[in-house]
């Protein structure tokens, strides 16, 4: 099995929506096609990745280093003893003459070549990548289903709080039962008052509710914003400072009792081992939500569930961020203990199979080869013109 071609697009996921830190007006999302010479059911395997929301496009990167990379390795490089392409081998390909530490957005790069890996040897195996992933790392064991959560709850101009329920409200009703939402951009008050508007909605459910600040506070605010929030027993507080600052980490946990969560801006098991030596984060409690598409893609994830398990963690505690397809996969066959949604943002990159619903926050996966974009119409119509050139 040879790579024939690789092809990229910028792909534009830009809206009115902001979080505490950055708005989305401008961003962008590299969209990538692996082309092989297998042919299965008369068509050339075509295998497709693209990276998660809120990092923009590395199109740069791509181009100049890890696209030239993977053309350029020859067969034994890239094929496994199956004569497949083995995603570990083509992982190395492409980090080659890579000096270690100052991830970066290189990260992103090779995450997104490491989807369309990952997607091109499942589909080359007609299996599911979560199929292939549970007979290959848990003795054949998948979960039959993964628990979801809605993440909006956005700032948009002009979204009062009747319109903040409306949304948390359409989420119940298209079969979620946890839902998150951004705190952080305006006044400790101000926020507090969304917070009991959307728990009205969950009928005063702390448990069914997470706040995202998306590292804004400083650890004074945080631990402010933490004292107010402690009595509604959230799911989770999410992202509270720098998601780099360990020491400001463990100091919050040591104030707030409630279950912190945070990952999805570190990418790589180095960063992860840190964050678990130094963050004073809590295993029977907190949650990490590395993102694979982000993270140089799943040979590395695999790389940051080891460090987790010999540091008594267990991939039950990650979540991932990013809420798409690729990381669905990865949770039900890796048994971790969920994954993000944005049944309403980042379209047509965030989101789940057409035909698959969500029913009392869980989805079971179709038995689709590959990652499954196909059956996403309207991702798979970015997707095609590369895969035809």
């Amino acid at each position: 099995m040879r790579i024939t071609a690789i092809r990229d697009i910028v792909a534009p996921i830009k809206s009115d929506i902001a979080n505490a830190w950055i708005d989305f007006s401008t961003m962008t999302a590299s969209v990538v096609a692996v082309v092989t010479d297998r042919v299965v059911d008369g068509r050339p395997v075509v295998g497709f990745g693209f990276n998660s929301n809120g990092r923009y496009a590395p199109q740069g990167l791509l181009r100049e280093r890890f696209i030239p990379r993977l053309l350029a390795a020859g067969p034994d490089d890239l094929q496994g003893e199956d004569g497949l392409i083995d995603p570990h081998r083509a992982w190395a390909a492409m980090m080659r003459n890579e000096k270690p530490g100052g991830h970066g957005e290189r990260s992103v790069a090779v995450g997104v070549l490491d989807m369309a890996l990952w997607d091109a040897l499942a589909k080359a195996k007609g299996v599911p990548l979560w199929r292939l992933l549970a007979d290959r790392y848990r003795g054949g064991e998948a979960d039959p289903a993964a628990w979801v959560y809605a993440a909006g709850g956005y700032y948009y101009p002009g979204k009062g709080l009747d319109a903040l329920k409306d949304e948390m409200r359409s989420y119940l009703d298209r079969g979620y039962s946890t839902v998150k939402m951004k705190v952080g951009l305006v006044p400790l008050e101000d926020d507090v008052a969304r917070i009991e508007a959307v728990l009205d909605v969950l009928g005063g459910d702390g448990a069914r509710l997470c706040v995202d600040v998306n590292g804004r506070f400083t650890l004074e605010e945080a631990i402010r914003f933490g004292r107010a929030i402690a009595p509604y027993g959230l799911r989770w507080y999410e992202e509270p400072v720098d998601p780099l600052d360990y020491l400001a980490h463990a100091a919050l946990a040591t104030t707030y009792d409630g279950p912190l969560a945070t990952g999805e801006n570190l990418f790589s098991h180095q960063d992860a081992r840190n964050l678990i030596r130094h963050g004073g984060l809590r295993p029977d409690r907190d949650i990490l939500q590395f993102d694979p598409a982000l993270s140089y893609g799943l040979v590395e994830y695999l790389r940051t569930l080891d460090v987790m398990r010999a540091h008594g963690w267990s991939p039950r505690r990650c979540v991932p961020h990013g809420g798409h397809q690729f990381a669905l996969n990865i949770a039900v066959g890796l048994g971790l203990g969920g994954n993000e949604s944005y049944p309403d943002v980042f379209a047509p990159f965030g989101g789940f199979a057409d035909a698959v619903p969500v029913q009392d926050s869980r989805v079971a996966m179709p038995d689709l080869p590959g990652i499954g974009f196909e059956a996403k119409s309207a991702l798979y119509a970015v997707m095609r013109p590369l895969e035809q050139g």
